[in-house]
């Protein structure tokens, strides 16, 4: 029975994922996985899954449902008609749509991800293989050395011992433990990844910035993060906001900060360069900063300090430099052009022209599709 159970269940599971695939580009595009994303997994909505049911017997008598009245009696919660629901609106005839909401892992969705965009795993550099082993104490056991002996839990046995024989007595409360009352820590041993990987984001929210250009770059964020901590399960995420100065924020400030000001673009980079200094060296980390902007910046002495830092402080320790333009009407967009005509041939400075929540899709491909 318990074979049986588990092929179904695996069974069902390809079933889903099945759908997930036919749909996750209408879930990258509309962002309906985002508000549904709990610590490990998300919850789908999957339409068009029939879901199992119990299919009662040809036996006339017993079971539940057992009463007065005859096959066919309409039920009713007190009298009315039957076929009207609350508020008094009647019920409809055709079938409603019956949607299943199935949790699924990060780890699984990041695979889907995958298949789906025929995204490469990314490239080792062997900076991942770095393994450290911890030990943790993860309960307590009867036996063991005395130097991990649990002294509370032990003493804790002895009293309940005593109390049940008669022995404890509160105006004198000698406790002495028993062999049979002692107690120990236990642990396992865990490897844990030494170095890992950093995700830097940083986004313009100035004027030219609204609501709908910032819901893209939160999409967008969300599925380059659930690729990567495929890759990096330890990954980090940092996170920069600039108009004319930049700071740097927690995740929800960075998807709700209200938009204002002027652009100074190399006022993101000078932050980014400082945090990797302090804190991301890169012999130890695989890092990652990503830029969204509408292409506009204050002027072009601005744009070439851009290039200029990350030229001399950014490219000499990142795997890979990503800019997305996300399109907006009051933008210029000039400034992936400068940064195509500065390093067009720079394998590890990757660009994309984000249009609308629909090309969200192809930019994730040209982020992730070289394996960098």
């Amino acid at each position: 029975m318990s074979l049986k159970i588990d092929q179904d269940h695996s069974r069902f599971r390809s079933i889903v994922r099945g759908r997930i695939r036919q749909n996750l580009r209408k879930y990258i595009s509309q962002g309906e996985l985002v508000g549904r994303q709990g610590k490990d997994v998300v919850s789908i909505p999957i339409p068009q899954i029939d879901i199992p049911r119990f299919r009662f017997g040809d036996r006339q008598s017993g079971g539940a449902g057992q009463g007065d009245g005859s096959p066919g009696d309409p039920l009713s919660g007190g009298g009315g008609d039957p076929q009207e629901g609350e508020g008094g609106k009647k019920a409809g005839e055709g079938a409603g749509e019956h949607m299943l909401e199935v949790d699924v892992t990060l780890e699984d969705l990041a695979a889907i991800l995958g298949d789906e965009l025929e995204l490469p795993d990314i490239q080792d550099k062997g900076k991942s293989k770095i393994i450290s082993a911890k030990d943790r104490y993860t309960g307590v056991r009867r036996v063991g050395p005395e130097s991990l002996r649990h002294f509370r839990r032990t003493y804790r046995e002895a009293m309940k011992r005593q109390i049940s024989m008669g022995k404890y007595q509160s105006s004198n409360p000698i406790i002495v433990p028993i062999p049979d009352d002692k107690r120990y820590r236990s642990w396992k041993t865990v490897s844990e990844p030494v170095v890992n990987a950093v995700i830097i984001y940083m986004m313009d929210v100035s004027g030219s910035m609204g609501d709908e250009q910032k819901e893209i770059v939160r999409i967008e964020s969300f599925w380059l993060d659930t690729w990567l901590k495929r890759q990096y399960p330890g990954l980090e995420s940092r996170y920069i906001v600039h108009d004319a100065i930049a700071r740097e924020v927690d995740r929800d400030t960075f998807f709700h900060t209200r938009e204002s000001g002027g652009t100074m673009i190399s006022s993101a980079y000078k932050l980014c360069a400082q945090i990797i200094d302090d804190s991301y060296p890169a012999e130890e980390w695989n890092i990652y900063p990503f830029h969204f902007s509408d292409g506009d910046n204050w002027s072009l002495d601005d744009t070439l300090q851009c290039v200029q830092i990350m030229k001399e402080k950014m490219l000499p320790r990142v795997n890979m430099f990503a800019y997305g333009q996300v399109e907006s009407p009051y933008g210029s967009g000039q400034f992936v052009k400068d940064l195509r005509e500065h390093f067009g041939n720079e394998p590890r400075v990757v660009t994309s022209e984000i249009r609308d929540k629909d090309a969200i899709v192809g930019s994730i491909k040209e982020f992730l599709g070289k394996g960098n």
